[in-house]
């Protein structure tokens, strides 16, 4: 037997793209494990393959670093969201239910993330995480998005200043709403309604015309009476 037949004999043998692409989604797996623990300053090579029950070797032959596996997790949580928005905002012209739909779809990408949402939020304004810049990006998405919907409606496009506060408050209370809990859990019925309401009118006042608020005026429970 020849030395190159030895050396193929004994080699590993080849992996199937299934196989690849199996071992691919468990590092990314186990490094959404690690960041929700630890966030992206905590994040090292050694314990994504400690928490994926991998070799270094089997690391780097699909990453070159800790960073590239966060990217991809960053990158899905991102598209999620932003496809999830892109879709809440077709299928009605109503004012209302065009942000509880904004509202619902928002609510359900933060539930799906379980403890992984604490570290996303806590880094969204720390430059030098790279969550600041993939947030930055979502963003920007979902501005376009409101833009282009807004128009599509031949309603008033809304200033810059009053989109960014809807969609910073919005976010700091769906942070509020969905911290903590599992995912697929049932969320406080009372706190839900409650974020719900304060959701929609921070977007009426922010997002919407004088009709937009003379008709919430009429819905029951939206605005306290005096």
């Amino acid at each position: 037997m020849s030395g190159d037949s030895a050396t193929v004999r004994r080699g590993r043998p080849p992996q199937t793209q299934e196989q690849a692409e199996e071992v691919r989604a468990r590092i990314v797996e186990a490094t959404a494990a690690v960041f929700a623990r630890n966030g992206s300053r905590g994040l090292s090579v050694a314990q994504i393959i400690e928490q994926a029950g991998l070799a270094r070797p089997t690391f780097y032959r699909y990453f070159g670093n800790a960073s590239e596996p966060l990217h991809v997790v960053l990158t899905a949580s991102n598209d999620g969201l932003v496809g999830a928005i892109r879709e809440a905002l077709t299928g009605t012209d109503e004012p209302v239910q065009l942000g509880i739909r904004l509202i619902d779809a928002y609510v359900d990408w933060a539930r799906g993330h379980g403890p992984m949402l604490r570290p996303l939020f806590a880094e969204l304004h720390d430059p030098g995480s790279p969550v600041s810049a993939y947030r930055e990006r979502a963003l920007d998405d979902i501005r376009d998005l409101v833009r282009k919907t807004f128009d599509e409606l031949d309603r008033p496009v809304p200033a810059p200043l009053d989109m960014d506060a809807a969609l910073h408050v919005c976010e700091y209370i769906v942070y509020r709403l969905t911290a903590g809990t599992e995912p697929g859990s049932d969320p406080d019925p009372a706190l839900d309604s409650e974020a719900r309401v304060t959701m929609i009118r921070v977007l009426l006042v922010t997002l919407g015309t004088r009709d937009d608020l003379a008709y919430a005026m009429e819905l029951p429970g939206l605005f306290r009476d005096a």
